[in-house]
């Protein structure tokens, strides 16, 4: 690859679950990279698993994708689709002497394994003194990087025996890659595998289609997770081999939980569609992960545009980064506070809370929004934070809601009501005077009133200042919910 060469990144997601959130941010550092250096951005199913894929998480990753606006620049790749290709490949490298035909069969590299595992059994259980010298210089022999008697071009293959296409290792190599985030890193090729190719039907193996797909689309950046970091010098050897370029390489630290550990279930959700449930914005997800093994300074909001401008393979962390639920909230929360009313309101009105409002309380939640989402950290929290705006009447008052309502609470409900009916201009200001020349008159604080009225209008729930509660509310709802409770 040339310095002139234009970018092509990839993400290539196996099709066996939902997106899952450590692959959004894969996918998201791909995209970054390719808009920052002006190349393209590819996306490649990696569906070749049938046993384990399904369509569901095929669309589910594409939902995902388009969700958090990282479309890619040309229609998918399936790899299923590209099985002859592959094949094609393996038969290249048998002819150039870098692969073999081997007959070793599925159940003797089993039965191999078995071995292995009882010949260490038996040493660790009696502390070596279990095993025979015999048996000590087999277990020796079997656990060096299998090696195929087949390898050798002498040896003849059994008549009509079924065959695999293997790699044949460069037992003489080391193999050395300048990842952008791990450094250099260097492997012997002696401590590798004869890995499989190409299946006795005829199939490709990942290590075989993931190298020949990265060449054919033209790939020269790959950023992965760091769970691949051994898969690179497994494919290296293909692609030297071949006489391909190598793409550059950056291995990702994965996402780990608030405790350190890697990300699982017990952290809570894991999926692209469970943030996007959970009320999130595409922007507050997007900035967050961008974060999340990765800095610019000390910047922590970073607005799309600027994450194009800065991003760049240089800033990728090495150290593992761990998911923070309260940060989430608060950079969501200011992508909150920046959306548009009319985006917010559909939201909203788009989650099962909303369902089953009437037109009014649907109309009182779009006024409201301006005010209301300056206060909630997702669309979930403003849906609890708007539920006074609801269809709540007649209220049912409960616990220290319910305590207020003394005759004496309800004498005052009753004389604000008819206060606030006579009020010319019905606005948050003009409410806050009107009360406070109340309480100047009849000697009392606001904190005297200010639980009653807020119980008698919102049942006690988590609400805004009082006052915005009733401009919010409107005269009609605010006078009827205090008339309620008065009577």
């Amino acid at each position: 690859m040339t310095p002139e060469t234009p970018v092509v990144t990839r993400f290539a997601p196996s099709p066996t679950g939902f997106l899952h959130i450590g692959g959004a941010r894969t996918a998201l550092f791909c995209w970054l990279y390719a808009r920052h250096t002006g190349g393209k951005f590819l996306l490649r199913i990696e569906d070749t698993d049938h046993e384990r894929n399904s369509q569901e998480a095929i669309a589910a990753i594409f939902d995902g994708l388009s969700w958090l606006g990282l479309d890619a620049d040309e229609p998918p790749v399936m790899q299923s689709s590209r099985a002859a290709r592959h094949a094609e490949v393996a038969e290249e490298l048998v002819k150039r002497g870098a692969a073999y035909r081997c007959p070793v069969t599925p159940q003797e590299l089993q039965e191999r394994r078995e071995r292995i595992e009882l010949l260490r059994k038996m040493h660790e259980s009696k502390d070596g003194d279990g095993l025979s010298h015999e048996e000590r210089l087999e277990l020796q022999e079997l656990s060096k990087p299998f090696r195929s008697p087949w390898r050798d071009p002498a040896k003849p293959l059994p008549d009509g025996a079924p065959t695999v296409v293997r790699l044949r290792m460069p037992d003489d190599n080391t193999f050395s890659i300048k990842d952008g985030v791990q450094g250099f890193v260097r492997v012997k090729g002696s401590d590798l595998d004869d890995l499989v190719l190409l299946r006795s039907d005829g199939t490709p193996t990942y290590m075989l289609a993931v190298v020949v797909d990265d060449h054919d689309m033209g790939v020269t950046q790959v950023i992965r997770g760091d769970d691949h970091l051994n898969n690179t010098f497994r494919q290296v050897p293909i692609i030297d081999a071949m006489g391909w370029d190598r793409p550059a390489y950056a291995h990702v630290p994965l996402i780990h939980g608030p405790d350190g550990k890697k990300l699982s279930k017990r952290h809570g959700a894991q999926a692209v569609h469970e943030y996007r449930d959970m009320g999130y914005l595409p922007e507050g997800l997007k900035n967050y992960l961008l974060r999340l093994g990765w800095s610019h300074g000390d910047a922590e909001i970073i607005p799309e545009a600027q994450a194009i401008e800065w991003f760049d393979v240089d800033g990728l962390n090495k150290a593992p980064a761990r998911l923070d639920f309260a940060k989430l909230d608060s950079v969501n929360a200011h992508y909150m506070a920046l959306a548009d009313d009319t985006r917010l309101a559909a939201l909203f009105l788009a989650r099962p809370e909303a369902v089953g409002l009437s037109e009014v309380a649907k109309a009182r939640v779009i006024a409201a929004m301006p005010h209301l989402k300056t206060r909630a950290a997702t669309v979930a929290a403003l849906a609890e934070a708007s539920r006074f705006l609801g269809d709540l009447r007649p209220i049912r008052l409960e616990g220290k809601a319910a305590a207020q309502m003394t005759p004496e609470g309800k004498a005052r409900l009753a004389a604000i009501a008819v206060r606030l009916e006579a009020l010319g201009d019905f606005s948050e200001q003009a409410i806050k005077e009107d009360l406070a020349e109340y309480c100047a008159a009849e000697s009392i604080g606001l904190g005297k009133v200010g639980p009653l009225l807020r119980a008698a209008l919102t049942g006690g729930a988590p609400s805004p200042d009082i006052t915005l509660v009733m401009a919010l509310l409107g005269r009609g709802e605010s006078l009827a919910r205090l008339r309620d409770q008065a009577e």
